[in-house]
């Protein structure tokens, strides 16, 4: 895949990262170096991974240091160590704006490449559509009718041959105007009738107003919406079908437009059932329904859905980028769904370690969504591997695959407000905590049903507090973002840096002939 500039004006240079190995390369310390078995050497203070179970699992009321100690459980530990033998025992995990933030930076704009018209629709375009031709490229008949030469009656010729004076010949809307031709007599304007000799001629009737046509009537001219030359539709516009019916109108077949991430979704999971009400054991599908939604919401072109078990080799497979029938584009991301913690059946690290990947994030210090993974195959492929808890999910695809999907997107960085929070919330030293709320009287209250496996309170949520490490007390303004499927959040801080202080005035004495005097400004 070729590299291109962030304008997307086309590409710099072979491989994602300018070199010849195909690797994007974010640039700058941004991007941890995987060494080892694809093990980061991180920066910055060391951080608590916290609410992390060894099935990769977010908790509530887990011991944070259980995490982080070489007491860790041996079963977990054994299936990390599959992963990469040369892992410290200390995880020093990304906080959540480090993580956004990287996510972001490690990716290159995806180059500008034309798609079919039908395909193009809310596409930004990159590149000025512009008029081959002149548009209408010949003079055609507005109406059914009859095209004529002069006043009539008007003896009948056939059609498309040139007209002499006082002829006339059938026309249909849009038809090519004859040579000779002056105007176009409307059809309900006409009648066939017949001169002294009995040969048909046409003559003025029905609605027909005196003088009917005059030159130029019910002709469209060539060139009469654009002349050659004439830039149609302007680059960097996203498109709509107006758009798409016109440039189809102009002879496009299709459109350059700015490059989109296509991704293909991988489900994981044998406990996992698509139907009916799941027995003991069992989890209903909570991402086949919506994910490739999101995806689309986000940015992203979802081509293809597959569905593995928990062997390794199932895992393997699925990331390898094969497609022997060649029916889908091939994929910029893979979205993985469960897999991303430490136990025997999370393949996920192993996998990328056998593909020659690196690791770019290794969780997050934020919950839910901690065990959350970005990883870079050789070939260029990102893997977003989400937790397997639906709402952890998709707290770690706002986080990280929301800024992903945006940078290969020709996009900026998700933007976040501020709003005033509802209530007092305590401190959780080391992580964030990312909590979907309602938005009441003004105020954003934190939903209820919101552990990492419930869907209830993010059904019902406007938005998401990011609440830093030491907690926000009540009515103190915390960022926030809005949910991909919501309106905008209204930002508090940006609203009253808008409200200027309004000028003093000093009051005036007024005469007596105004009434009485309005003392009300000498007392503020």
């Amino acid at each position: 895949m070729t590299a291109a500039a962030p304008d997307g004006s086309g590409p710099t240079a072979p491989g994602r990262d300018g070199g010849g190995d195909g690797v994007r390369n974010g640039g700058g310390d941004g991007v941890r170096d995987g060494g080892g078995g694809g093990v980061r050497d991180d920066f910055g203070d060391p951080r608590i991974t916290a609410g992390e179970d060894a099935g990769g699992r977010d908790t509530a009321d887990q011991d944070v240091a259980d995490q982080d100690t070489a007491d860790q459980d041996a079963a977990g530990q054994d299936a990390a160590d599959e992963d990469t033998a040369a892992e410290p025992h200390r995880h020093l995990a990304h906080t959540w704006q480090e993580a956004r933030q990287l996510a972001f930076d490690c990716a290159v704009p995806i180059p500008a490449a034309p798609v079919p018209l039908r395909h193009a629709l809310g596409r930004t375009l990159a590149a000025d559509v512009v008029a081959q031709q002149d548009m209408p490229h010949y003079a055609s008949s507005a109406m059914d009718g009859w095209a004529v030469n002069g006043s009539g009656p008007w003896i009948l010729a056939e059609p498309g041959q040139r007209l002499a004076p006082h002829q006339a010949s059938p026309i249909a809307t849009g038809g090519l105007i004859p040579p000779g031709a002056r105007a176009v007599l409307r059809s309900e304007s006409g009648i066939i009738g017949a001169d002294e000799d009995g040969l048909p001629v046409l003559k003025l009737g029905g609605t027909a107003k005196p003088g009917d046509p005059r030159n130029g009537d019910h002709i469209r001219k060539a060139g009469e919406e654009a002349a050659a030359g004439d830039v149609l539709i302007k680059r960097g516009t996203v498109l709509n079908p107006a758009h798409l019916a016109l440039a189809a109108l102009a002879g496009s077949d299709t459109l350059p437009v700015l490059g989109k991430a296509v991704v293909r979704l991988v489900f994981t999971g044998s406990e996992v059932v698509t139907s009916g009400m799941p027995a003991p054991g069992q989890v209903r599908d909570t991402f086949g329904p919506q994910l490739a939604a999101v995806v689309g919401m986000l940015g992203g072109i979802c081509t293809e859905e597959v569905k593995v078990g928990d062997t390794y080799a199932e895992w393997l497979a699925a990331l390898e980028d094969t497609d022997p029938a060649g029916e889908n584009l091939p994929a910029d991301v893979v979205i993985t769904t469960g897999g991303t913690g430490r136990s025997g059946t999370d393949h996920l690290r192993r996998s990328v370690a056998e593909l020659g990947g690196r690791l770019l994030i290794d969780g997050i210090a934020m919950r839910p969504g901690h065990p959350a993974v970005l990883a870079e195959l050789p070939d260029g492929r990102y893997i977003l591997g989400l937790p397997g808890n639906p709402l952890a999910a998709m707290m770690a695809l706002s986080t990280i695959g929301a800024p992903l999907l945006a940078a290969l997107g020709h996009g900026a960085v998700p933007p976040l407000s501020e709003v005033p929070c509802g209530s007092t919330i305590d401190a959780d030293p080391g992580r964030t905590r990312l909590m979907p709320f309602r938005l009441l009287y003004g105020m954003a209250s934190p939903a209820q049903h919101t552990g990492p496996g419930m869907m209830r309170g993010l059904a019902a949520a406007d938005g998401v507090l990011v609440v830093p490490p030491h907690g926000v007390q009540l009515g103190e303004l915390v960022p926030a973002f809005a949910l991909p499927w919501g309106a905008p959040l209204p930002d508090a801080s940006a609203a009253a840096a808008a409200q200027k202080p309004a000028a003093k005035r000093t009051a005036r004495k007024t005469a007596a002939s105004d009434g009485p005097v309005d003392w009300s400004a000498l007392l503020g």
